[in-house]
């Protein structure tokens, strides 16, 4: 029941994470919302683990240390903390300026077909059957669709907006393949791997600051006004999302494995996507539903949970 409860909450905040910004952008700017996020999930993370202080066994049985010793650990965290926070909160909260929440929801479920191509062709840490490579080009085409290219004859707000949210979940699958061949190896606890990812990130984001952070900001703190539904959503946005459900994806991980854990990513595009059209009131093109059917379709054979049907031999 545990583990039940800790997936339907990672589900509904990350799900909800798309409403927060779409929220936040009210009276903040882009990257003040990518950089609020941050920081405040490195200290969410970094209090648990603070109190945790988790550790994994050496070979002989002794304690490990709480945080990596080795250098080239953590220019690989650096490296992680780019494409997994930085460049990905930057560009999500840039183009839902631009984008409804829902789409952004929608794009974001494309993260395991980019992870396929990535820990295939790049890190080359996975292999994909004909089926699974068959589920990629689903994919890719219902991207396609639910840019809908036939709609613009130049560069829009709108067609950036949604180039931007390909470049975060891009990177994101960048990071699940690098992970995968430089660090998921390493004696790391789960929560110190979470609090390093997020923590380095907040580093990044901090030495940024004159450029993200140090904007003029619209709250009304006045009774009735937004400025506190802004700074709740920015609370939501790191200690939630970005904080306590890593915590919940981890233990969710460890007592379901990988492959149930990535179900995860079926619930988020539907929670993001019902809470943009029942609160915010946003609405579809037509062929943005089928265009994100596809992709669901395609992300369920990339991960093998649909088979291409086979033909019989003759006899």
């Amino acid at each position: 029941m545990s583990t039940w409860l800790q997936f339907i909450a990672m589900g509904l905040v990350w799900g909800s994470s798309f409403l927060f910004m779409k929220v936040a952008l009210e009276g903040v700017s882009f990257g003040q919302v990518a950089w609020s996020r941050t920081v405040l999930g490195a200290l969410a993370l970094g209090i648990i683990v603070l109190i945790m202080r988790p550790r994994v066994p050496a070979a002989d049985g002794t304690p490990g240390p709480v945080l990596p010793r080795e250098r080239i650990v953590w220019l690989h965290f650096l490296v992680v903390s780019v494409t997994t926070c930085v460049i990905p909160y930057l560009c999500f909260a840039w183009a839902e300026q631009y984008v409804s929440s829902s789409l952004a929801s929608i794009y974001n479920a494309t993260t395991p077909i980019m992870t396929a191509l990535m820990a295939t062709l790049v890190f080359r840490v996975e292999r994909l059957g004909l089926g699974r490579w068959a589920g990629v080009g689903v994919g890719i085409l219902g991207v396609i669709v639910v840019i809908g290219p036939w709609q613009y004859s130049a560069l829009t707000g709108s067609l950036a907006g949604q180039l931007a949210c390909l470049v975060a979940t891009l990177c994101y699958g960048f990071t699940f393949g690098y992970q995968r061949k430089f660090l998921s190896q390493r004696p790391i606890a789960p929560a110190t791997f979470a609090f390093l990812s997020i923590g380095v990130s907040a580093v990044v984001m901090l030495a940024l600051t004159p450029w993200l952070a140090l904007e003029p900001v619209d709250l009304d703190l006045a009774a009735g006004g937004d400025g506190w539904l802004i700074l709740g959503a920015l609370l939501a946005l790191g200690v939630l999302g970005t904080g306590l459900a890593y915590i919940w994806n981890i233990n969710v991980l460890r007592a379901w494995g990988p492959t149930a854990t990535s179900t995860v990513t079926y619930v988020t595009p539907v929670v993001g996507v019902a809470l943009g059209v029942a609160l915010l009131g946003e609405r579809f093109s037509w062929h943005e539903p089928i265009g994100a059917a596809l992709v669901l379709l395609g992300i369920l054979l990339t991960q093998g949970r649909l088979r291409m049907p086979r033909r019989r031999a003759r006899a």
